[in-house]
């Protein structure tokens, strides 16, 4: 039996377990019931949950496509094949368009300051937030992710369209609510969700929840729903930039090299086998950067336990460790005789607007910081060019770059 989803033990042995059970279904059977929101206990008898795990790498994506490879064909497995690589086609498209995450974060700062001063404003965010509006799902969606750190996919979707089209509330606002309460708070998938149903992503196609679709895809639960929007008000917003081409970074060299670990990335091979002897290990696991306002406590404990977890089983390979903020890093570094720091490759998002900090702080000391950015994410991302269907077009070939043959 899978474990109940709401089970997420912040541990790499925990997720392998949700991977383990999942398998079985990750064939036609998920592509059959994926829409479905069972509700909390049941979501893991549809879809993977996987998620919280995968976007810490706690388990990584290369991991879940061969578990699923291994036991389905690429066509059985079509659907849940996709939907890892939406995820990676967002990170891609963001990687390549930064400029969208800055102007998130600084609309967002001015919508909280339109919360102090609105009180209108701020009693509908405020009831939207404690699950109070008087839309029976929206509500239960709104406890539900309080209480748990999740919500099925498309009780996301539904949500996030009743609150910008129906209540009326700003989108970066949403966008930040799920990301204080998300174990799978992922800057990339979040944020350009909630501009796709916003329409933003796509300019001028929003997504519009209906009571019939709601309904319908929650096996009855929520039935009879009114006062839904039905069309959408598109709030203004700019053109989508131009993609800029992925950062590069110096290699690393010969000499004492300390490590960096975030919590972004915890599959620590890439950056061990780089670096097999290291003076010591800087560990960052305060998430408070993800929102201005305060994280949800189960958010920032699922980190600290993966952190924990990540720090316990690679003990051997990193040397003494600290656990420091990220002020702190350049004076460790330097104090440690470090030519060097190397970390693994932080995507666009509040880690790597830290990591920016530490490289500036550590330059002022002559010590480069080093990014090492996975294979997988190198051979995809660039392809986040355009829409996901282009995208889409790529995946035969990265799925075979990813075990070892050309796909021609």
């Amino acid at each position: 039996m899978p474990l109940p989803d709401q089970h997420f033990l912040p541990t790499r042995a925990a997720g392998l377990v949700h991977l383990r059970d999942f398998v079985p279904l990750a064939g036609q059977a998920y592509g059959a019931r994926r829409n479905f929101d069972l509700g909390a206990g049941r979501h893991g008898e549809n879809v993977s949950c996987l998620s919280p795990y995968i976007r810490h790498r706690l388990i990584t994506e290369t991991e879940v496509l061969e578990a699923v490879l291994a036991r389905h064909s690429p066509k059985a497995a079509d659907k849940f094949i996709q939907e890892v690589f939406w995820r990676t086609y967002w990170k891609g498209w963001l990687e390549m368009r930064p400029a969208v995450w800055q102007a998130y974060r600084a609309e967002l700062g001015w919508q909280l300051d339109r919360l102090k001063t609105e009180s209108g404003l701020r009693r509908v965010w405020q009831d939207a937030c404690a699950g109070q509006t008087g839309i029976a799902p929206f509500d239960h969606w709104a406890k539900e992710l309080a209480q748990t750190g999740y919500l099925h996919n498309h009780a996301r979707m539904w949500f996030a369209s009743i609150w910008v089209f129906t209540l009326g509330l700003p989108w970066t606002l949403g966008a930040d609510f799920f990301m204080r309460h998300l174990l799978d708070g992922d800057p990339a998938s979040n944020t350009l969700s909630w501009r796709w149903v916003a329409g933003l992503q796509t300019r001028g196609k929003a997504y519009v929840a209906t009571a019939s679709n709601i309904e319908t895809y929650t096996e009855g639960r929520f039935s009879g729903v009114t006062g839904l929007a039905d069309s959408a008000h598109i709030p203004e917003g700019p053109d989508n930039p131009a993609p800029i081409a992925l950062p590069d970074f110096a290699p690393l060299a010969d000499g004492p090299t300390a490590l960096l670990v975030h919590s972004d990335d915890l599959a620590l091979g890439d950056l061990t086998r780089a670096v097999p002897e290291p003076l010591g290990t800087a560990v960052l696991g305060d998430i408070g950067h993800r929102s201005p306002l305060e994280m949800s406590p189960h958010v920032q404990t699922f980190v600290d336990g993966a952190v924990q977890d990540t720090v316990t089983r690679w003990a051997d390979k990193l040397g003494p460790v600290s656990r420091l903020t990220p002020e702190d890093v350049a004076e460790w570094a330097a104090a440690l005789g470090a030519r060097q720091v190397a970390t693994l490759y932080a995507p666009v998002g509040p880690v790597a607007d830290d990591l920016a900090a530490i490289d500036h702080a550590l330059k002022a000391n002559g010590i480069p910081l080093i990014r090492l950015r996975k294979p997988y994410d190198s051979r995809a991302w660039p392809h986040a060019t355009n829409g996901f269907f282009r995208f889409k077009e790529k995946i035969p070939a990265l799925l075979g770059a990813m075990r070892g043959f050309e796909v021609v």
